[in-house]
């Protein structure tokens, strides 16, 4: 029987029992090919969405074109007239109507093409697939012909036309013969900012090309051609480029680079978010993830990063002819990208702000005092001194000496590691800290007879140790040396403060922060935020040094699983042996986990085994295993960190200080908050008014 004539099995079924309902039989319908102008139709409601997607398949015939200035005309939000002009090198006049035809293209002639392809079109299915839900027009000039012709896609006519060398592609009433398609376009000022989003992505990836979008016949954006870094500023703000770092790395054949936002930068919508594969705008699960994966323990909450980043990456290994509208790419190795796109990212947000240019801690203000005249100079900056007009006397600068018997700031006190390269008191011999990574019990001071909630004073902070109970690895939070311990004679050198990036220290708030001044200004530390990342990343330290070990089960644990995990469970082998897991599959449908890491022998293992074969599944990669420890730790460092209403010295105050200038991530502790903000002295003047 004839496979192509045979009926449908539920259509039999259903002709069947027709008799007996009392119901006709269905008639069947001959196979027959379909006519061009719907082939292409169909063709269009893959390719052109909105008039966004019309704008973004012109804009890219542009740039291969080789235009230096691209100029988008819209009317109606590209609903009525959207015209695209170019400077590229033109159609000749022979290949007008051949440019028309589905799967007519200059840029690929074989397979080996497509595998290496450069441009950002190849498909050949753009101009046709517009021109099936539109009134469109080509028009165009080479550098050899004498004057530009006009091809009319409906009636097929060519005409002469007045233009300088390059294309104009026009297209009239989208969806004119598609009205239910039409229904669904939003209003004209929104499909607009659709279209306008479309030109920033590729103004973007191309700074040496400048672009122009018109609407209703009014200049709505305009981006001269110009350098990457005046196109990120034209393009995303001085907000962005001032709330962002550079990222380069080169992992072999592959580059990333571009900015990354700070983590205090980020947004509650994910529309700051760019990423391009060899110059390409992708939409990537992949990419995203890595990213996301490289901001984990320094955003807070929900928000979202940031970023703008270029892949360079070779051809052969990312296959671009994935969907229709080439906005999605597939990679040969996608835990190399994935990897490298995360370890990109993490090298940038690493580097602690305390060092660079700071954000102001009111925007607002930080406008004010920039538009405000330098103030009037006065007694105070005239000299060195202040003076006191009521008493008539002078008082002069106070210098910054440490109170006697107390050690200087490189000597850290025992509560706070000391960062690295800086010595320190020997350290009592302790158990390996991640053989039990039980969550720690913060116990009551030495004497325990102390109200808590009351303020101490210096002298008795200093006296007063924390101690933490078992289960804390003790060279991370170690108590002071005792009652033997002796301070080394103080010092009232102040050689070199001005360099320090967060400045001396000069007191306490409310026993929650802490106050230094540097050469900007004022900078305000919550001490247990920062205290809290300090402790933490000491922890991932020692965990990276570490030896994932694997804890096996006595009685294994069993759980049914999909045939997608269990064939990651049989191809990931390795990978699931790097993470401390042993998996193995048991018979149809069930898996079994004989080990788990020995650092989460207290969890769920079938949760966690499920979670890891889900990543690995995805992505090629997973980070499951790394997250659960980090949470781990994290609550640790929470607990162990310094608390509120503890008074510290201006010793201890400064050395949390030159710990927090040498810990990576220092801006935010391990939930995403902020841990110090810096008021500079022009925003104080305009907080005082002073020179107005």
């Amino acid at each position: 029987m004839n496979l192509d004539t045979a009926p449908d099995p539920a259509t039999a079924d259903q002709t069947a029992a027709a008799p007996d309902a009392g119901a006709e039989p269905v008639q069947r319908r001959t196979i027959q090919e379909l006519p061009d102008e719907l082939i292409s139709q169909i063709a269009a409601g893959e390719v052109v969405e909105r008039p966004a997607s019309v704008v973004r398949e012109l804009v890219d015939n542009a740039l291969d074109a080789g235009a230096r200035q691209v100029t988008v005309k819209l009317m109606g939000g590209g609903v009525r007239q959207i015209l695209v002009e170019d400077d590229g090198c033109g159609i000749p006049v022979p290949e007008l109507p051949l440019a028309l035809k589905r799967h007519a293209t200059s840029k690929i002639r074989s397979l080996d093409d497509l595998e290496h392809v450069g441009t950002m079109g190849f498909r050949g299915e753009a101009l046709a697939a517009i021109a099936s839900v539109s009134d469109m027009s080509v028009a165009s000039r080479t550098p050899h012909d004498a004057h530009a012709h006009r091809l009319d896609a409906r009636s097929g006519e060519l005409t002469p036309a007045a233009r300088a060398v390059g294309t104009s592609v026009e297209a009239r009433e989208l969806f004119f013969n598609t009205p239910a398609r039409r229904k669904f376009l939003k209003s004209d000022a929104t499909e607009l900012a659709h279209c306008l989003e479309a030109v920033r992505r590729h103004a973007l990836a191309r700074p040496e090309v400048g672009f122009a979008v018109w609407h209703e016949g009014k200049l709505v954006e305009q981006l001269r051609a110009g350098t990457p870094a005046q196109r990120l500023q034209d393009v995303l703000g001085d907000e962005f480029v001032r709330t962002s770092r550079e990222v380069d790395l080169q992992i072999g054949p592959m580059r990333v680079h571009g900015r990354a936002g700070l983590p205090d930068a980020a947004r509650s919508r994910a529309d700051w978010q760019y990423c391009y594969v060899n110059g390409r705008y992708v939409r990537d699960k992949l990419i995203s993830h890595g990213v996301r994966s490289a901001y984990e323990d320094v955003l807070h909450g929900s928000r979202q990063p940031t970023y703008v980043l270029f892949i360079e990456i070779d051809p052969e290994r990312v296959d671009v002819n994935v969907h229709p509208t080439k906005i999605e790419v597939r990679f040969r190795d996608s835990r190399e990208v994935h990897q490298a796109v995360r370890k990109a990212v993490e090298a940038t947000l690493a580097r602690s702000r305390a060092g660079a240019e700071a954000a102001p801690l009111m925007p607002d203000l930080a406008r004010a005092a920039a538009e405000a005249p330098d103030p009037a100079p006065g007694p105070s900056q005239a000299s060195d001194t202040v003076s006191w007009s009521g008493a008539n006397r002078t008082q002069s600068a106070l210098p910054w000496a440490r109170p006697a018997g107390t050690t200087a700031p490189e000597q850290r006190w025992a509560g706070w590691p000391a960062a690295a390269g800086t010595p320190t008191a020997p350290l009592a011999t302790t158990p390996d800290p991640f053989a039990d990574l039980a969550l720690p019990r913060v116990v009551a001071r030495t004497d325990g007879e102390v109200d808590a909630t009351q303020p101490m004073t210096y002298a008795h902070a200093a006296s007063r140790p924390l101690e933490v109970a078992e289960g804390v690895p003790g060279a991370l939070l170690a108590t002071a040396s005792g009652p033997g311990h002796t301070a080394s004679p103080a010092s009232n050198d102040n050689t070199g403060h001005e360099e320090w990036p967060l400045g001396r220290a000069i007191g306490q708030i409310g026993g929650i922060y802490v106050l230094a001044e540097n050469a900007k200004g004022m900078v305000i530390v919550d001490m247990h935020a920062a205290h809290e990342r300090v402790v933490y990343e000491r922890l991932k330290a020692q965990l990276a040094q570490a030896r994932l070990e694997s804890q096996p089960l006595l009685i294994p644990l069993t759980f049914a699983a999909s045939p997608a995990e269990i064939a990651t469970a049989e191809t990931a082998r390795e990978a699931l042996t790097e993470l401390g897991l042993d998996i193995d599959a048991i018979g149809p449908g069930k898996l079994a986990v004989r080990a788990v890491p020995a650092a989460l022998a207290q969890a769920d293992g079938v949760e966690l085994a499920r979670s890891v074969l889900a990543e690995l599944a995805q992505l090629d990669a997973s980070h499951v295993v790394q997250r659960a420890q980090h949470e781990l730790l994290a609550t640790m460092a929470c607990h162990g960190a310094v608390r509120a209403n503890r008074q510290l010295t201006l010793t201890e105050m400064n050395a949390l200080l030159r710990d927090m200038e040498a810990t990576e991530r220092a801006d935010q502790c391990n939930h995403g908050r902020p841990t110090w903000r810096q008021l500079t002295l022009r925003e104080l003047d305009a907080l005082f008014m002073r020179g107005r």
